[in-house]
């Protein structure tokens, strides 16, 4: 462990991995507790999937993958929740729809590109030492904004989440807050490829809530749990991968994998004890 610690202190690409993983396990950890309260699991896989098209156009194109995929996932998401209230489609029907287009757009200008797309592995299954200090000031920024903005509006998302009517009925502007929060699901989502990637980010938004919801059924506590419960995956993944010279986001996944199981596992235990 010691020469983990004398690693990382040493190199500055592991170091920007170290703190990407905190911050995006904050990130994650608090909206993706939004995500799985509201039932939006699919509807964050469908944006994940959809800046696959954004950032198949960047690189053809010739300018930041993180500006195209950025664009396209803020654009997927409100495109969902519009068509989702005001387009007379059911939200699944909307996100299976722009999840597939935006893969294939994708798909069709990764063929477009001379020679071979090496760098395609990185973002569809992250590599977290290719963050730079650009992703890093990123990061901080969405996770301040995130932060910040749970605390001030906390209770008026615990109404959006759990009973839109009794919320529009206290004068909030339900889907004003929804279009908010579906631009900053797609903003976290393409800030964090880098950390998991295209395919495997959904679990980083959805397990760790899983995972503390079977402890408390209060959103307050969900919230601040989430991401303590994030950031120990990633960090611990994140220290396996380097011990053993696995891929980070696949050793991320098995470590919150083994955190869920062993909390259910204590959680039946529990019960049982009561009985």
């Amino acid at each position: 462990m010691g020469d983990i610690i004398a690693d990382i202190l040493s190199y500055e690409f592991l170091t920007r991995a170290l703190i990407a993983s905190i911050l995006s396990g904050i990130t994650c950890g608090i909206v993706g507790c939004y995500i799985v309260a509201r039932r939006m699991v699919f509807l964050s896989g469908g944006i994940t999937h959809a800046s696959f098209g954004g950032l198949g156009m960047a690189l053809y194109a010739g300018i930041d993958p993180l500006l195209g995929s950025l664009s396209f996932a803020a654009l997927s998401s409100v495109g969902i929740e519009f068509a989702s209230r005001r387009g007379r489609m059911r939200e699944d029907s909307a996100v299976g729809i722009i999840w597939a287009v935006g893969m294939a757009i994708g798909v069709v200008f990764m063929s477009l590109r001379p020679g071979y797309a090496t760098d395609l592995t990185s973002y569809m299954f992250g590599n977290i030492l290719l963050v730079n200090d650009a992703d890093i000031s990123y990061l901080a920024w969405l996770t301040l904004f995130i932060v910040v903005g749970t605390l001030v509006m906390l209770r008026k998302l615990m109404f959006v989440t759990f009973d839109e009517d009794y919320a529009k009925s206290q004068g909030l502007r339900v889907e004003l807050i929804a279009y908010i929060m579906a631009i900053v699901i797609a903003v976290t989502i393409v800030l964090s490829i880098k950390v998991m990637g295209i395919i495997l980010l959904i679990s980083l938004m959805t397990i760790p809530a899983v995972i503390v919801n079977t402890l408390t059924k209060d959103y307050r506590w969900m919230t601040l749990w989430s991401a303590v419960v994030a950031v120990m995956g990633n960090v611990a993944g994140f220290i396996v991968s380097y011990e053993w010279d696995l891929p980070t986001g696949s050793c991320i996944i098995f470590t919150l994998v083994a955190m869920l199981i062993s909390v259910k596992i204590l959680s039946l235990c529990r019960n049982r004890l009561r009985l």
